[in-house]
């Protein structure tokens, strides 16, 4: 399974329902688990001018992550920007490849 961290900003929709915030996060989760990802936390941060929360969260590949993205995204009450994230056993692997 391959690591993705989903940095999530508010939609106005977001921010005027923020105090629905620990139920969104409970729908949120079974939704995307319900995809197929498994999640590993969802925090809220400061300090990030474009991420108000971040989900992190393990996946098969690229097609399941990209579903949890959208499914998250069509619920209305984020953005979202999926990153994939390496581990340091994975960024090994890589580099000991490299020509």
């Amino acid at each position: 399974m391959a690591t993705y961290f989903q940095l999530c900003s508010w939609t106005e929709q977001g921010a005027k329902n923020v105090k629905n915030l620990p139920a969104r996060i409970k729908a949120g989760k079974q939704a995307v688990e319900a995809v197929g990802v498994k999640m590993k936390g969802v925090y809220a941060v400061m300090g990030l001018a474009h991420a108000d929360l971040i989900a992190i969260f393990d996946a098969p590949d690229d097609e399941t992550a990209a579903k949890a993205a959208m499914t998250i995204s069509s619920m209305g009450s984020v953005r979202t920007q999926t990153v994939r994230a390496f581990t340091e056993q994975e960024v090994q692997k890589i580099v000991t490849s490299l020509p």
